[in-house]
């Protein structure tokens, strides 16, 4: 009865979300996938307009419903552009979440979130195994963005050009959870996945540019995802499971911020844990003295900051090259990811951390379009996903730049791959690589 309970009370939410919305199509001229299908069914609208009649199409067709609401990168285009304000992300994801309890985990997803996302250390030990075993499925393709392709025929590997799983993660390259003695801000690094496992060296940049501030930085052991697979697959029971853990490891820490190298990282921080701690209260309340999840989660998505945001409100990023062209022989263009411009506003930031190290910065045409990469949605729709990130891939061809630059894990994996597809000589990076580069060579 409690599940069928919260079932109604989720529907009734569902639909006063999705109410405000006035089909008034502005939502199609901004979807990166309704550019390359032209189905209305893949835009918001259309979307929208199916959630309206949800209990009823849920008992009718209720596969045919999930399939079409994840035909959706959760990009964030449309509710940037909505005149209405519709929050298009948080309809989605409910409605994913609603789906996924009526119709339950496939048998993969619930392998994968239950029973290792949901325990960052068996998380950290089946990755670890992964990074072994891929030695045997990938080999390296030698070109400029550094990509394995499969030497095994399985639809996973297929036409993929992969940014493989780094031997050594982030978390067992640091010698001390405490780095950095100077008298600057005491700063919370949080790894993210991508980084941990794929990107360390971003991760290794960012803790080389915080202790040139003097920060004082700290890493708790033991983190785990943000929760954003999970959630966006409709498993809040998984979200909702890491979000406690953070907050538990969390607890006793003390900082001025809690800064991420990850757009999407940040994003779920800021946005998706105090909505997701909030319904946890409803169960269960935090520590003896009854502090809400909700509180916790507000307390820490105050002090979440994305890395170029917090270098560029706390200190003159410009100083360390006052007077010297640090990075010289190539040029730089920027790709926003849509996490970090269209859900937190932040763009000018890291452009300027590229410029302040004397990086020439040359925009390419809509450096906001979307990637195409939208997570599970690049698993699932491989062949969309592509088309989507080859417009990227050619509008950073036109610009003819060396080197493009963005401040996303999974924004780089992307366009990584959608680059070697072209066989382009450009290589990716992080904004934060090319700083942290910049000072190494100031320094030497």
């Amino acid at each position: 009865m409690g599940k069928m309970s919260d079932l109604a009370r989720d529907m009734k939410a569902l639909e006063e979300m999705v109410s405000v919305c006035t089909r008034c199509g502005t939502c199609q001229a901004h979807c990166p996938l309704y550019k390359e299908t032209r189905r209305e069914a893949d835009v918001s609208r259309g979307k929208i307009a199916l959630l309206t009649g949800l209990a009823e199409e849920m008992f009718k067709n209720p596969k045919g419903v999930n399939e079409r609401l994840n035909r959706c990168l959760l990009c964030g285009s449309c509710a940037k552009a909505c005149p209405s304000g519709v929050d298009t992300q948080a309809i989605f994801l409910k409605a994913r979440s609603i789906l996924t309890r009526y119709l339950g985990l496939s048998f993969a997803k619930k392998l994968v979130f239950r029973r290792y996302l949901s325990e960052p250390r068996k998380f950290d030990k089946f990755m670890g195994r992964m990074a072994k075993f891929q030695n045997y499925a990938l080999a390296g393709e030698g070109n400029a963005q550094a990509t394995s392709c499969g030497k095994v025929d399985i639809p996973l590997l297929r036409d993929r050009h992969l940014t493989p799983l780094a031997e050594t993660p982030l978390s067992k390259r640091l010698e001390s959870l405490e780095i950095g003695e100077g008298d600057g801000p005491r700063v919370l690094l949080f790894t993210g996945c991508l980084i941990d496992k794929a990107l360390p060296r971003v991760g290794m940049a960012t803790l080389e540019i915080l202790k040139a501030f003097n920060c004082r930085v700290i890493i708790p052991e033991n983190q785990g995802c943000c929760g954003i697979p999970a959630l966006a697959s409709g498993d809040e029971e998984t979200a909702k499971d890491l979000v406690r853990h953070h907050l538990e490891l969390f607890k006793d820490l003390e900082a001025d911020a809690l800064v991420t190298a990850c757009a999407t990282c940040t994003a779920t921080l800021k946005k998706q844990w105090p909505t997701l701690a909030l319904e946890m209260d409803g169960d269960e309340a935090y520590g003896e003295e009854g502090i809400s999840w909700a509180d916790l989660a507000n307390t820490w998505a105050d002090k979440t900051q994305d890395i170029s945001e917090f270098l560029v409100e706390r200190f003159d990023v410009k100083a360390p090259f006052q007077g010297k062209d640090v990075l010289e022989g190539g040029t730089v263009t920027y790709h926003d990811p849509c996490h970090l411009k269209k859900s937190l506003d932040v763009s000018a930031q890291p452009r300027d951390l590229i410029r302040a190290c004397g990086a020439e910065l040359v925009e390419m045409v809509k450096p906001d379009q979307c990637c195409g990469m939208g997570g599970s949605f690049n698993l699932a729709h491989y062949d969309l996903s592509a088309d989507i990130g080859s417009r990227k891939a050619a509008d950073i061809a036109s610009t003819q730049a060396s080197t493009v630059a963005t401040s996303c894990p999974a924004c780089m994996m992307q366009i990584t791959d959608m680059l070697a597809r072209r066989e382009s000589p450009a290589t990716v990076c992080h904004v934060v690589e090319l700083y942290a580069k910049a000072l190494g060579d100031d320094e030497a």
